[in-house]
């Protein structure tokens, strides 16, 4: 049996307006795939303000880059401005930074050994985020 490994997502200025709402959606992925394609591993939790931790099982070892975000009101595709920005909160492993786009999976992977293990990937809220939970 593979080791089961933990991802924890950390709400980075979240709103208490959005706090609790929606889902975490989890895609963890491998270099081909990374951060749109048909991830191998998909989860998904209630979201509420804090941390939330999502148990990942499957995952066999090697080099892998997780991406996730807030599904805020249930409608599942994460949505973007006219601008390409995300409208909802998202964050990568590693927290790795979007420029322009999003991160280079060399910034966000992460290497999954034959044990359990935790990665940390924090959320990142847009600025109007309070504006969009009304």
């Amino acid at each position: 049996m593979k080791p089961a490994w933990i991802l924890s997502v950390a709400g980075l200025g979240l709103s208490p307006a959005i706090a609790g709402d929606g889902r975490v959606m989890v895609a963890v992925c491998d270099k081909a795939n990374f951060p749109n394609g048909p991830c191998a591993f998909r989860v998904q939790a209630p979201a509420r303000a804090g941390e939330v931790s999502v148990r990942i099982a499957g995952v066999p070892p090697g080099t892998w880059a997780a991406a996730v975000y807030d599904d805020e009101i249930g409608d599942r595709p994460l949505e973007f401005s006219l601008f390409g920005f995300p409208r909802q909160a998202v964050g990568f492993s590693r927290d790795a930074k979007m420029n322009f786009g999003p991160p280079k999976f060399a910034d966000a992977a992460f290497r999954l050994g034959e044990s359990a293990a935790v990665v940390t990937a924090p959320l990142r809220y847009p600025r109007y985020a309070c504006y969009r939970a009304g």
